[in-house]
């Protein structure tokens, strides 16, 4: 989709046209009564790049978690608002937890194969707790899906090999093909290359140029040059004075970095503070 296709509500902080993926409206999580990030209204459109930005403590990964139900393991978190998957409600709706990750995969701050597992059985974990044990079709997920990850030309011949074995940004993308083998809708990624060197970096971002022609991505990175470089939509959120991270402001990537309607939005993108 061409960004000129997408046009944006400055006042709701939607994106108005365009295939929408997922939809945030008044988003708000807490825990144990206070709340950490309030007020996240938008939309994510299919296959485009969608980062969240913002300093630390402003909600970024807690909303990001929100977005596949991650809060549900601690029970003193409350997620109120909505939260909707091509217009299903993934709190109050009738989608079941197992359904909603598998179409909503999730990458971690740092690569985290299973690690008593053999490449090959990282890949297809999720399908086999699936019930799924037919070898030729978990054989053809494994190629497609490490060749969705960029990395079966380099992994092919050992398979059986332990994931541990692989370097740190061959784990990272070998993170990424589990959750591909799950063919999800949105593919949440938080700050999958903090712990990566600079080649490993490029190579992960070129890698989510390639897959949002299959897949919505939602990112959070502190990276203002990353998030410039890889993302199609942007949020800004920040922490506002009662310690709770609000959306300062969503729009385009472009508008974010050159033509933002917040001052502090300018300040934070032109590293005044952070």
């Amino acid at each position: 989709m061409e960004q000129s296709q997408v046009e944006v509500n400055t006042t709701t902080s939607v994106i108005s046209r365009g295939d929408v993926a997922m939809s945030l409206r008044d988003v708000a999580v807490a825990f144990d009564g206070r709340t950490a990030v309030r007020d996240a209204t938008f939309d994510v459109v299919k296959n485009r790049v969608t980062s969240l930005i913002g300093p630390s403590g402003s909600g970024k990964t807690t909303l990001l978690r929100a977005l596949n139900r991650l809060h549900d393991l601690t029970p003193s978190a409350k997620v109120t608002g909505e939260i909707l998957l091509e217009g299903t409600d993934i709190y109050r709706g009738d989608i079941t937890v197992t359904e909603l990750r598998s179409r909503i995969g999730m990458v971690f701050q740092r690569a985290n194969p299973f690690p008593t597992m053999s490449i090959y059985d990282n890949v297809i974990s999720g399908l086999r707790l699936n019930g799924i044990r037919k070898k030729s079709l978990l054989d053809e997920v494994v190629e497609e899906s490490l060749r969705g990850a960029a990395l079966w030309d380099e992994v092919n011949t050992r398979l059986k090999s332990a994931a541990t074995g692989l370097s740190g940004g061959q784990q990272q993308r070998l993170c990424i093909a589990r959750a591909l083998s799950m063919k999800p809708e949105v593919l949440l990624m938080d700050e999958p290359t903090s712990a990566l060197d600079p080649i490993a970096t490029l190579r992960i971002e070129e890698l989510m140029a390639e897959l949002r022609q299959k897949v919505t991505i939602i990112i959070v990175t502190h990276n203002m040059q990353q998030a410039s470089r890889i993302s199609d939509d942007c949020a800004f959120l920040l922490m506002g004075e009662d310690r709770a991270g609000e959306l300062i402001e969503f729009d385009t990537t472009e508008k974010i970095f050159h033509d933002p309607k917040d001052p502090r939005t300018v300040d934070y993108t032109k590293g005044r503070f952070g």
